[in-house]
């Protein structure tokens, strides 16, 4: 059968990227053809991304001085980024046509047999700070209808969000979800969903290896990271230096270079799969910075979030029996701990047969 499915996959970061590829891996090992539906908003694109969020910053947005500097900072390194990705999904995905309006998708709906809303935030708000539907599979008329470790990356919905979401997801014939807590909301919702895993976890570690290139440099200590908290930072150098390790910081855009740690500016997929692997210790606030240190066993420290996203943090780490690796106010010497992985490595390898399994159902029956 030929499954189409549609995901966060041209976000400008490694996460969104990885689980594309997985998912299209673990479809392809089922036996079916898997698609990704190339849908890329025209607002939502690398040109265009900056511009979009400033919308939301009324404050930056009205004062065109303001306007201009930050977008004579902003964009280039956006533009930059957002080439160096696209040639790599190019590379690694089996993309559709390109699709660059929610209007496009509805009047020309792609072929499949089966379609799938694939993983990360795919039911969390776009650039734009609005839902778009297309993410919950309204383009498709008469149609199987399934989701795969879907996120709306937030726990708390106001009364009009949930009856959007209780209006569009009821129409499916399989929900499974990243995180415990959206299986629970969408109970309130009166809707069925299971766990599973993120399909970056769904294979081991020797399978990332094929995508990986080794990083030789002296010891180091990797930090990733997506939000801003200077904490991390903070945290990660006073570490740094009292191990003794150079502090590496890998990023997709440029202004990260004002932080703590010598910038490596977008590497690839591979190089960062390497950073990854090979750091002695990684400070992390990424979900899926998260799940490769857990994949390669990389000893790692969890700053959450400072905002209502770290569910999806914690959901893996409790799943893991990692929960200890979370730094907290009582928990300030946590690099000093040795990480056992020996639990988190079982748990995965029986999560990774359920997952599957769900995935298998969901698709054949």
């Amino acid at each position: 059968m030929k499954i189409d499915v549609i995901t966060r996959h041209a976000i400008t970061n490694y996460g969104s990227l990885l689980q594309s590829l997985a998912t299209q891996t673990v479809i392809e090992e089922l036996g079916h053809e898997c698609e990704i539906i190339d849908y890329i908003r025209a607002d939502e694109s690398y040109k265009e991304h900056e511009k979009t969020l400033l919308k939301n910053k009324k404050k930056w947005n009205n004062n065109p001085f303001i306007r201009f500097a930050y977008l004579a900072l902003r964009q280039p390194e956006s533009i930059y980024a957002g080439k160096k990705f696209e040639k790599q999904r190019n590379s690694y995905l089996k993309l559709s046509k390109r699709y660059s309006s929610r209007e496009s998708l509805k009047q020309d709906c792609p072929k499949a047999d089966v379609y799938m809303t694939g993983s990360d935030q795919v039911w969390g708000p776009t650039e734009d700070g609005s839902y778009d539907d297309n993410y919950c599979l309204s383009f498709v008329n008469d149609a199987k209808k399934i989701a795969y470790a879907a996120s709306f990356g937030r726990t708390d919905m106001n009364p009009e969000l949930r009856a959007y979401f209780t209006n569009h997801l009821s129409k499916y014939n399989h929900i499974a979800v990243r995180e415990d807590s959206a299986v629970k909301m969408l109970e309130d919702f009166n809707i069925k969903a299971e766990q599973v895993l993120d399909p970056t976890l769904l294979f081991e570690k020797d399978f990332w290896l094929s995508y990986t290139e080794d990083i030789c440099r002296k010891k180091y200590l990797l930090v990733y990271q997506l939000h801003n908290d200077k904490k991390l930072g903070e945290y990660a150098a006073k570490i740094a230096k009292e191990k003794g390790l150079e502090l590496i910081r890998v990023s997709a855009s440029f202004h990260q270079i004002n932080r703590p740690g010598k910038l490596i500016l977008c590497p690839s997929v591979a190089e960062f799969l390497g950073y990854v692997k090979n750091a002695t210790l990684m400070v992390t606030d990424s979900f899926h910075g998260t799940a490769f240190a857990i994949n390669f066993n990389t000893p790692f420290v969890e700053v959450l979030p400072n905002n209502k996203t770290g569910t999806r943090n914690m959901s893996i780490l409790a799943l893991t029996g990692l929960s200890d690796r979370i730094l907290s106010d009582d928990n300030l010497n946590v690099a000093e701990k040795e990480v056992d992985f020996s639990y988190a490595n079982k748990i995965l390898a029986e999560k990774r047969r359920e997952s599957k399994e769900i995935l298998r159902k969901m698709i054949e029956e």
